[in-house]
């Protein structure tokens, strides 16, 4: 089950495929963009997440990092990386521990173990802000990205 907005996002402590620790504890502070994607190197995960690298610049200006996590190995998230020259970390959550947490293990990729195209907004004080399921990976990252200006401005955009 997803956590709801207003809930407290659940705490994770991992390592992203380049050795980085990743601890949502850490991250307090700033708004954190923690997007889930099914599978490293497809076409559509490609697309969002060279979408969120390319936005990385204005998510900075509103004090917001972003993770992504997939069920992906280290291996397959390292080349991932390096094939779309991602700078953001990437969580390999071999062990689904990070997405059964955040509730998005669930439909036809839950029974092949992948994770769902879903993102949470956490704020600065670690509560769940804002949570999209069923994305478009072509449009999510300006989509969070007009969220996130919209809150931090005082008003509320979907």
């Amino acid at each position: 089950m997803s956590p709801s907005v207003g809930q407290p996002a659940p705490e994770f402590d991992a390592r992203s495929d380049d050795g980085r620790p990743v601890r949502l504890t850490e991250l307090r502070g700033s708004w954190v963009v923690l997007y889930f994607y099914p599978r490293a190197n497809t076409p559509g995960c490609s697309v969002e997440a060279r979408r969120f690298e390319a936005a990385l610049p204005e998510f900075g200006r509103l004090n917001a990092q972003v993770v992504g996590v997939s069920t992906d190995t280290e291996a397959r998230q390292a080349n991932f990386r390096d094939t779309c020259s991602l700078s953001f970390p990437l969580i390999p959550d071999g062990d689904r521990s990070v997405s059964r947490a955040y509730g998005v293990i669930g439909g036809l990729g839950g029974l092949l173990g992948l994770a769902a195209r879903e993102t949470f907004l956490i704020d600065p004080q670690g509560r769940v802000a804002h949570h999209w399921r069923g994305v478009n990976p072509a449009t999510h990252a300006a989509d969070v990205l007009r969220h996130l200006e919209g809150v931090a401005s005082g008003v509320s955009a979907s």
